[in-house]
């Protein structure tokens, strides 16, 4: 049996049975029920997450891996992937100037090429993202641990070096985490412009586009010379905090 419920609305509303006539009408208590019940189901279910990622860091560290560990490998994946959107990028300028230099032959062509070219910066630069996100999620998570078991110690010398030592590596992992951060923003006013050339070109292929598409390649071209600059940065800083924790 299906049942349409909306449950924004505070005020009583009709609820709809699917497989049969019966209009039935939902007080306010029965609203809030519904909302309990579906704030208990979230927060559930975030306990399940976080359940799970403990899970996982207690099954690797039996097998030898530790959250530090898994810190350099998210960074290393997070470097790689920069450099494979470096190229993304690279090529996706290259096809958009290949394209403004046609007149009105193989437009159609050189569009699903662009488009292609497009979608494949797109990919790369969500996998920056999301490997960016990787990074801050075991970071964090690491970070907190240290500090709690830093309090275990009853050596005050040991103690103290481990403060040093976790006060370090916060520094350096803020400044690697900025510089990431600032590629990954160095990206989206670059897919915003191949956006809305790719965009214009399929909607007018001829070669007044192309004339028009021409005066926006030196703004893409200089806007992909930061973002690859700013990657660079990134990949050194990733390259040095690998370094100091191997």
């Amino acid at each position: 049996m299906l049942y349409r419920v909306t449950l924004t609305d505070p005020e009583p509303r009709a609820v709809v049975c699917k497989d049969r006539d019966i209009i039935a009408t939902m007080n306010s208590e029965s609203v809030n029920i519904m909302r309990f019940i579906k704030n208990t189901l979230l927060a559930a279910a975030v306990v399940s997450v976080a359940g799970c990622t403990t899970v996982k860091y207690n099954t690797l560290e039996k097998i030898g891996i530790h959250k530090r560990d898994l810190l350099v490998g998210n960074v290393e994946d997070t470097r790689d992937a920069q450099k494979d959107a470096q190229k993304e990028f690279k090529d996706a300028l290259e096809r958009f100037g290949s394209v403004v230099s046609l007149e009105n032959t193989n437009l159609k062509k050189a569009y699903d090429r662009l488009s292609d070219e497009y979608d494949d910066a797109r990919d790369a630069a969500d996998e920056v993202s999301e490997q960016i996100e990787e990074v801050e999620d075991v970071a964090g998570d690491l970070f907190k641990e240290w500090r709690e078991e830093i309090k275990t110690y009853s050596d005050e010398v040991l103690r103290r070096d481990s403060e040093n030592k976790l006060r370090d590596t916060e520094a350096r992992y803020k400044e690697m985490h900025k510089s990431m951060k600032q590629a990954e923003a160095s990206m989206q006013p670059v897919l915003s412009s191949l956006h809305d050339n790719v965009l214009y070109l399929k909607h007018n292929l001829n070669a007044q586009a192309v004339g028009s598409l021409r005066s926006t390649f030196s703004n893409l071209q200089g806007d992909i010379g930061v973002l690859v600059e700013r990657m660079n940065q990134s990949i050194a800083r990733s390259d040095d905090f690998i370094k100091q924790m191997k």
